[in-house]
């Protein structure tokens, strides 16, 4: 990996996300008692945005948040993690979510209230301000805030997840999806032509890939350089870590690894943000550039 760092962005929601370990997810009826509590504003849009600042050394980060206090924390937390935020400011309350980490340390989430999402044809400096960026990813927005990020990218990711922007005749340089998420396969259906290369990861299994020409493959998963703890965040700090390896000009299959040990990585840490793999400055010349 070079010195030279791209210039990266993530056009996306955030929500304010309470955690808790529980030995398992409660059954109906079933009355279970959480422990490490842990609250953090993350989301898709907030994950990979704070793993691509922390590959990058920094990363715009375009989003809706409302105007109470958890948009507050959320801005205020995210500045600190390094992302820098431009929000617009809603009336409707900043969503929040639960989410119960099991002792097989999977990661089950219930979201409250609707996913706010930024709007392409206001906060226009935050806009002129990703002009010429190397990569953005994208996971929430509508319509125009999509052509933006194409206009303003050399390569554009995007998540299924981004629903209604899709399916528009936008040209996106990757898609990336869980294979094991629903939402996100049946998402998937209405921007598929769209886009020059889908990625669907499956876990410790690694993954697979297929592009537009007909090229297809599989990639590995990474192992975790720790024991594994909590897989929140896991696939978004993946998407953010490819993103990345595209905006640094990685062939596909470098790309794919670097996003396999994102995703690795911040399985070991508890929450999304404890451990994400870092670009070192110290190491930026030796050829090895990240912790």
């Amino acid at each position: 990996m070079s010195s030279g760092q791209p210039r990266v962005a993530v056009v996306g929601h955030v929500e304010w996300v309470q955690f808790a370990r529980v030995a398992h997810v409660p059954s109906a009826g079933e009355v279970a008692h959480a422990r490490e509590v842990l609250e953090e504003p993350a989301g898709g849009g907030a994950v990979a945005a704070v793993q691509l600042a922390r590959l990058a050394g920094s990363c715009l980060l375009i989003t809706a948040l409302g105007e109470d206090e958890c948009g507050r924390r959320s801005l205020a937390r995210l500045r600190e993690l390094g992302a820098d935020v431009h929000a617009r400011w809603c009336d409707q309350p900043t969503r929040r979510a639960v989410t119960l980490v099991d002792d097989r340390r999977e990661r089950t989430i219930t979201t409250f209230g609707d996913r706010l999402e930024p709007l392409g044809g206001e906060d226009e400096p935050a806009w002129r301000q990703m002009a010429g960026v190397d990569a953005v990813y994208f996971t929430a927005g509508d319509e125009a805030a999509l052509r933006a990020a194409r206009s303003a990218s050399r390569v554009l990711v995007a998540s299924p997840r981004a629903g209604h922007a899709l399916g528009h005749g936008v040209p996106i340089d990757a898609l990336v999806l869980s294979a094991h998420d629903e939402i996100e396969r049946r998402e998937l259906q209405r921007c598929l032509d769209e886009a020059a290369v889908v990625v669907c990861t499956e876990g410790e299994h690694g993954g697979s890939y297929r592009s537009r020409s007909g090229e297809h493959g599989r990639f590995e998963a990474s192992a975790p350089p720790g024991d594994p703890a909590d897989a929140y965040g896991c696939g978004d700090s993946f998407a953010a870590g490819f993103t990345y390896g595209l905006a640094a000009g990685l062939p596909l299959a470098q790309a794919l690894a670097l996003g396999a040990r994102c995703g690795a990585t911040c399985l070991t840490g508890r929450g999304p943000y404890e451990r994400q793999l870092q670009f070192s400055t110290q190491s930026a010349g030796s050829g090895e550039s990240m912790h």
